[in-house]
C-alpha cells in the first residue's frame, strides 16, 4: 500500500485464559495451538484429510483431498460422498443425543419451545418428503424467505437432505431484492411464512413474496410454501401456494438422505449491500460442513452440557454456519431467538441468558454498543441485574469490536471470567478465520489475534508482497481452505476478479479488508474494508481506528466514519456520532463537535481529526443491526440517496443525519 499507515495507540491490556478454562479446553494452551499450526505447515493436505475423516461421516470416503488443477476453482474431498443433514441429525440419533434438546425456540413474546434432536429429525424428514412430493430434487434451487424459527432451520436442513441448493434471503429485504435473487438463482420454489413477529409487531412476508413474483421474470417458481406463523390474512394463489402444514401432513417421518458429492452446492447466499446484480456466494457441502463443525469445537470450545446462543439471523452466513449447521453437526443445545434485543425492554438478551442458563453467547458489536447505551439510560436493564452466572464464553461477530465495548462486554457481561472470541470471517470464508482460541490465546481488546490452524493469512501491499509487522496492508489468504467460496453463482469471471485478482498473482484470496499486525505479538487487527481506508494528505487510516477512538470517549455510544472528497487533503473525515445523552443542536452541537475532534487528535493524532461531525439519535442500520456505511458516504457528499432503503430499520434517521454541525 502506498502512503503512510497511521496506527492508533498500542493496546497494552492482555487477558490470558484462566488455568481452569485452559485445562478443559479443546485446544489447551498455546503449545497445542502451535502444534496444530505446525501440523498444517508440514503436511497441508494430510492435516485437512485427517480432520475431515475425524469430524464428518462419509457415505463414500474421499481419496483426493485437494484438487488445485483449475485454480482458483479449488475442490476439496471431490470423490467423497456425504449428506449434510445426515451429519447434523441422524448422527445425533445414533450417538445418544436423540432426546437431547436441539433447539430452544425463544419466541418474540417470550414463549419458549424445546425441540429434541429426534423431533427435529422427524420435522426435517417430513418437510423433505413434502418437497420431493412437489417434484423438488437434487440440484434444484429453493429460496427461503423466513424469519427466525424452528421451521426456518428445518427448511434449510430439508433442502440439504434431498440435495436441493437453498438460498436464504433475509426477511427484511424488499420485494425487488427478493425478485433479483429468485431470478439469479433460477429458484423452483419459495418457502416463506404468512408474517413475521419482531418487537411485538407483525410484519409481512408472504405479501412481499407475492409482490416479488409479480414483478416478473420469476417463471421458474412453481411452488410457494407458507408456514402459518401468525394466522394473518394473506392472499393465496391456487395451484402455486401451499400451506406448510398441508405439505407435511401424512408424509413419512423417515427420509433417506440424498448422498451428494462433497463439492455439491449446499447453498447460495447473496452478499448484502452489493452493487449491480446480486453476488451469489456458492458454498460446497463437505468442506463447508467440516469447518462449521470444527470451529464450533475450536472457537466455541463446545461441550455436551453447553447451552449455546448465537443471536444472528438465518438470513446471514452467521445464521447458516453457527445456527443451522455448526451447532447441529456437533450435537449442541442452542437457543433460536425470534425477537429483538430491546423488546419488551433492553434487558431482553440478559433475561434470556438467565432464563435458559446460556453458557456460550455470540453477538455483534453493534448490539453490544446499543445495550451499553440502553443500560446508561435505564440502569434497570444493566447486565448486573440479571443472573449471568451460567456464562462461560462470549463471542463477537460481524465487524471489529472497539476496545471499550470489548472491555464492557468482558467486565459487565462476562464478569471478567469469560474469554471473548473476537471472530473475523466473511460470507465467503464459510467460518471463522482469525480468532482467539478461548483456552489458548491471550486476548487483546479490539484484536482478532491469530489465524486458526490451517488458515494461511498474510498482510501484503498492492503488488502482493508481504509487509512487515506494524505496517498496514491488505489481508489475504495464501492457501485454499475447505470452507472457502467455490464461485459466484453463474459468474465465474466475477469470482476471479473479486477474490483472486491478477495483480496479486491470481492465487491469493483477497479478503477485501485492510489489516495490521502488532510488531511484538503478531496479532492481527482489522482496520476496515479496503474502501474504508481513508487517505488524508497521504496518511492512510482505517475508519475502524477512528470509530474506536470516538467510542472510547465517555459521551459517545456509537460512531461511524466515512471519507468525503476534499480539495485540499484529497479526502477528509466525516463522523456520524450517537451520544449517550440527547442529540445536541446549535451551539451545543458545535461545542461537542470541537471537543470530540480534539479527543480524536489526542487518541490518534491531529491528522485523524474529523473535519465534520454530525450527531444523530441513531445510525442507519439494517434490521440485522448492520450500519449502512454506503448511505453515510452519500450523505457526507451532500448527494441525494437513490438506493433502495427498504432494508433499513430506521429510514427516517437519514433526514436527521443530513444536518452538519
Amino acid at each position: 500500500m502506498s502512503g503512510t499507515t497511521t496506527q492508533g495507540p498500542q493496546e497494552t491490556r492482555i487477558f490470558a485464559p484462566s488455568a481452569a478454562f485452559a485445562a478443559q479446553a479443546a485446544v489447551a494452551g498455546m503449545d497445542a495451538y502451535n502444534a496444530l499450526c505446525a501440523e498444517a505447515a508440514a503436511d497441508y493436505e494430510g492435516f485437512w484429510a485427517r480432520l475431515a475423516k475425524e469430524h464428518l461421516d462419509w457415505q463414500t470416503p474421499f481419496t483426493r483431498t485437494l484438487n488445485e488443477d483449475n485454480a482458483p476453482f479449488y475442490q476439496w474431498f471431490e470423490d467423497g460422498k456425504l449428506n449434510v443433514s445426515y451429519n447434523c441429525l441422524d448422527r445425533n440419533l445414533q450417538n445418544g443425543n436423540a432426546d437431547k434438546t436441539a433447539i430452544i425456540f425463544e419466541a418474540d413474546d417470550g414463549t419458549a419451545t424445546h425441540v429434541s434432536y429426534r423431533q427435529l429429525h422427524e420435522k426435517v424428514c417430513k418437510f423433505a418428503n413434502g418437497l420431493k412430493a412437489r417434484g423438488i430434487k437434487k440440484g434444484d434451487r429453493v429460496i427461503i424467505y423466513m424469519s427466525m424459527s424452528v421451521e426456518g432451520v428445518a427448511a434449510m436442513q430439508a433442502c440439504a437432505r434431498i440435495g436441493a441448493t437453498h438460498s436464504v434471503v433475509f426477511g427484511g429485504f424488499s420485494a425487488k431484492s427478493l425478485q433479483e435473487r429468485i431470478i439469479d438463482a433460477g429458484a423452483v420454489a419459495v418457502i416463506t411464512a404468512d408474517e413475521q413477529l419482531r418487537g411485538g409487531k407483525r410484519l409481512p412476508l408472504k405479501a412481499i413474496v407475492d409482490e416479488a413474483l409479480g414483478l416478473g421474470g420469476c417463471d421458474s417458481v412453481k411452488d410457494v410454501i407458507v408456514y402459518r406463523r401468525t394466522g394473518g390474512d394473506i392472499a393465496f394463489k391456487a395451484g402455486r401456494d401451499l400451506w406448510l402444514h398441508e405439505l407435511v401432513d401424512g408424509q413419512s417421518a423417515d427420509c433417506e438422505p440424498e448422498w451428494v458429492e462433497a463439492e455439491h452446492p449446499l447453498f447460495i447466499l447473496y452478499t448484502s449491500g452489493s452493487t449491480g446484480t446480486p453476488k451469489g456466494v456458492q458454498h460446497a457441502s463437505g468442506g463447508y460442513l467440516l469447518w462449521a463443525a470444527l470451529t464450533m469445537k475450536w472457537s466455541f470450545d463446545i461441550k455436551p452440557s453447553d447451552v449455546y446462543w448465537c443471536t444472528a439471523d438465518i438470513g446471514w452466513v452467521t445464521g447458516h454456519s453457527y445456527i443451522a449447521y455448526g451447532p447441529t453437526a456437533v450435537g449442541a443445545t442452542q437457543v433460536v431467538f425470534e425477537g429483538i434485543p430491546t423488546y419488551p425492554h433492553a434487558g431482553r438478551f440478559w433475561e434470556t441468558v438467565a432464563k435458559h442458563k446460556v453458557s456460550i453467547f455470540y453477538t455483534a458489536p453493534t448490539a453490544i454498543r446499543s445495550l451499553i447505551k440502553a443500560s446508561d439510560v435505564d440502569p434497570k436493564v444493566h447486565p448486573k441485574n440479571f443472573d449471568l452466572s451460567s456464562l462461560r464464553l462470549l463471542g463477537s461477530v460481524g465487524e471489529p469490536i472497539n476496545p471499550e465495548a470489548w472491555m464492557w462486554y468482558y467486565t459487565q457481561v462476562g464478569g471478567e471470567k469469560c474469554p471473548i472470541v473476537d471472530t473475523f470471517w466473511q460470507t465467503e470464508t464459510g467460518g471463522h478465520m482469525i480468532t482467539p482460541l478461548p483456552g489458548a490465546t491471550p486476548m487483546v481488546p479490539g484484536s482478532c489475534t491469530l489465524p486458526l490452524p490451517g488458515i494461511m493469512t498474510a498482510i501484503v501491499d498492492e503488488s502482493g508482497q508481504d509487509v512487515p509487522n506494524g505496517q498496514g496492508g491488505i489481508l489475504v489468504v495464501k492457501r485454499p481452505w475447505p470452507s472457502m467460496i467455490r464461485t459466484i453463482w453463474n459468474n465465474p469471471e466475477r469470482f476471479k476478479t473479486s477474490y483472486f485478482p491478477e495483480e496479486l498473482g491470481g492465487k491469493m484470496y483477497l479478503a477485501g479488508d485492510g489489516a495490521i499486525r502488532n510488531k511484538d505479538t503478531g496479532y492481527f487487527t482489522i482496520t476496515g474494508r479496503i474502501d474504508d481506508v481513508l487517505n488524508v494528505s497521504g496518511h492512510r487510516m482505517g475508519t475502524m481506528e477512528i470509530e474506536s477512538a470516538l467510542v472510547a470517549n465517555p459521551l459517545v455510544a456509537e460512531a461511524a466514519v466515512v471519507g468525503k472528497p476534499d480539495d485540499t487533503t484529497g479526502e477528509s473525515i466525516c463522523a456520524f456520532v450517537v451520544l449517550k445523552q440527547a442529540r445536541p443542536t446549535g451551539d451545543e452541537a458545535k461545542k461537542l463537535a470541537l471537543e470530540l475532534r480534539n479527543w480524536v487528535a489526542k487518541e490518534i493524532g491531529p491528522i485523524a481529526k474529523p473535519k465534520e461531525i454530525r450527531f444523530g439519535d441513531n445510525l442507519p442500520k439494517t434490521r440485522s443491526g448492520k450500519i449502512m456505511r454506503r448511505l453515510l458516504r452519500v450523505l457526507a457528499k451532500g448527494e441525494s440517496i437513490t438506493q433502495d432503503v427498504s432494508t433499513l430499520e430506521n429510514p427516517a434517521i437519514l433526514e436527521q443525519l443530513k444536518e452538519t454541525s
